[in-house]
């Protein structure tokens, strides 16, 4: 991919930074918090996809715009990317990824699921800056649901405050 920065294997802060760098592209909107993703071949260190909040037409999330992306940029469907996903993909993700969406959209969890399957293939392991605050869902269980069905999520600390910072931006106070 063009444009993206050279992070050492394995530095998760600095993952988790560049997330928060696509974070700040999506517009500030009082409905959405602006989240950032990057999808992660941890095999080989090579940046897969990125995505952040809105980046694609429709109410479309982070997570989901990276796999679309992904999915696009290697001609296969967003539903058939498990089966072209190296064995190591990992996400990085600004905020825990949701577990319910308005009506026509699935969830990044369910996304993210999706992707697991009996090839060895699929993300599973997801590194999340921040839980996801009860400002538009009461309790989001989303890394629960990813944890039971195998997946690990991990917390990189240090840009909580800047995480939420922009994922809340153009919020009333």
């Amino acid at each position: 991919m063009e444009g993206v920065p050279q992070i050492p294997p394995l530095d998760h802060l600095e993952y988790m930074r560049f997330a928060l760098s696509q974070a700040q592209h999506s517009p500030s909107n009082p409905t959405n918090f602006r989240v950032g993703a990057v999808l992660v071949d941890e095999e080989s260190n090579r940046i897969l996809a990125t995505g952040y909040t809105l980046e694609l037409p429709g109410n479309t999330h982070a997570e989901q715009c990276a796999l679309r992306k992904y999915s696009a940029a290697n001609n296969v469907t967003e539903e058939a990317v498990s089966l072209i996903l190296p064995i190591q993909t990992v996400l990085y993700t600004t905020m825990e990824p949701c577990q319910s969406r308005s009506a026509g959209n699935l969830p990044c969890v369910d996304r993210i699921l999706r992707t697991l399957s009996s090839h060895s293939r699929g993300i599973k392991t997801v590194y999340i800056g921040v839980k996801e605050p009860n400002t538009f869902i009461a309790a989001n269980a989303g890394q629960s649901k990813l944890e039971e069905a195998g997946v690990v999520c991990v917390h990189v600390p240090g840009l909580e405050e800047e995480i939420l910072r922009t994922a809340t931006a153009g919020h009333p106070d």
